[in-house]
């Protein structure tokens, strides 16, 4: 049992509500606690957008935990729903939120309300009834740090600011010194990296993490925040047009739809599998190791997108096409490298899945579900209404 590896002191902890619960991460976390002998409680709102209309025959992800964890269906918005998910509860694993960097840049208000105004409530009704909770855990982003650490030859670490639409729309995609603005070469962004978001999702993540660390100090409450990178595995959606790359981009495959990459396909991606973030959110939990700090959650290597695509239309035997289409989003960061030195040495659960076979036990997953109708092109459309993608004409 992975219990006997931790401090006693970790024993009182029984309960865990889970928000966010029966989304990709919640559940594989909800049913690795159960199986280590824990109750697990789930608030979550079934989204309709990753659970589609009849989540109990088109979720794949709430069937998985129905009828195995007590499920709440309510909001994190709603202080009647917190009330009643918070009662005899020891910790909180704190996943309800809205994701998806494109989208939070024209629904401001939705992601704020629900990113920030759900943590702030559940903070307040913390702070103004007698409860039992013992530890929080965040899932964070590393949205937060925009485009990451870099280092100018002149200038030394750096850490450059969005990108620039005219050099953009010049097929000039890589992030410039923000002193001389020359080249800079990418660097693994640590935790003490420059928190400075370039997207409303990335600016709520922050605002999480500032009132969980904040309150968890002023509650005497145990937290730890998780900065994830790019998770990806079985289970993940293939029909949600806002979720990771390797869903979107297998979609597409299945369908027999071209896979049109934004900018030059040189942009790159830190891929962590979901057994390991699992693993290391556990870990989090039940070890005061982590109390009071922040953790990238990554492999600490990057893959570019092109590099992505070409092995997915491979593996999947594909006939669409892989085109460069020079497009490219508002908000988009060029690359995303974790420095994970810190966990490593905190960790009793390190990453472990390698992308090759990471990437192998999702394809092979995918091939065994139902071809899902992906709302691509539409969420594409609504970028491009809202000014949001940049279409090149060549």
């Amino acid at each position: 049992m992975i219990l006997n590896t931790y401090n006693p002191k970790i024993f009182i902890l029984k309960n865990i509500l889970i928000t966010g619960g029966s989304g990709f991460i919640g559940s594989h976390i909800s049913l690795k606690l159960l199986n280590l002998g824990f109750n697990v409680r789930v608030l979550d709102n079934l989204s309709p957008q990753i659970h589609g209309d009849n989540p109990a025959i088109t979720s794949p992800l709430y069937k998985s935990i129905k009828d195995k964890v007590h499920f709440i269906h309510g909001s994190v918005t709603s202080k009647i729903d917190i009330e009643k998910a918070l009662i005899d509860q020891d910790a909180i694993i704190h996943l309800a939120a809205e994701t998806g960097t494109g989208q939070s840049m024209y629904n401001i208000y939705k992601y704020s309300t629900v990113n920030i105004g759900g943590t702030s409530l559940i903070l307040d009704i913390l702070s103004n009834i007698d409860h039992k909770i013992k530890k929080i855990v965040l899932a964070s982003s590393r949205a937060i740090y925009g485009e990451g650490k870099y280092r100018c030859d002149e200038h030394g670490l750096v850490y450059p600011c969005a990108r620039k639409e005219f050099d953009m729309i010049n097929s000039d995609y890589e992030c410039k010194c923000p002193i001389c603005e020359k080249q800079i070469t990418m660097l693994a962004t640590s935790e003490d990296s420059k928190i400075h978001p370039n997207s409303v999702y990335g600016i709520t993540k922050q605002n999480q993490e500032q009132l969980i660390m904040l309150m968890g100090i002023a509650l005497n409450i145990s937290v730890v925040s998780f900065r994830y990178q790019n998770v990806y595995g079985p289970g993940q959606s293939l029909s949600n047009p806002y979720t990771g790359i390797l869903s979107i981009f297998s979609s597409l495959m299945q369908n027999n739809k071209d896979v049109n990459i934004f900018e030059d396909g040189n942009e790159s991606r830190d891929f962590v599998y979901i057994d390991d973030v699992t693993d290391i959110t556990i870990d989090g939990l039940l070890s005061e190791k982590f109390d009071y700090q922040v953790f990238n959650v990554g492999s600490g290597i990057s893959n570019s997108v092109i590099s992505i695509a070409t092995q997915l239309k491979e593996k999947y035997n594909s006939d669409s096409k892989i085109i460069i289409s020079g497009n490219f989003r508002v908000g988009d960061i060029r690359h995303n490298c974790a420095d994970i030195s810190k966990l490593l040495m905190t960790s009793n659960t390190p990453p472990k899945i390698d992308f090759k076979i990471g990437i192998d036990r999702f394809v092979n997953w995918v091939k065994d579900q139902p071809i899902e109708v992906l709302q691509y092109e539409k969420s594409l459309l609504e970028l491009k209404k809202k000014s949001l993608l940049k279409i090149i004409v060549n």
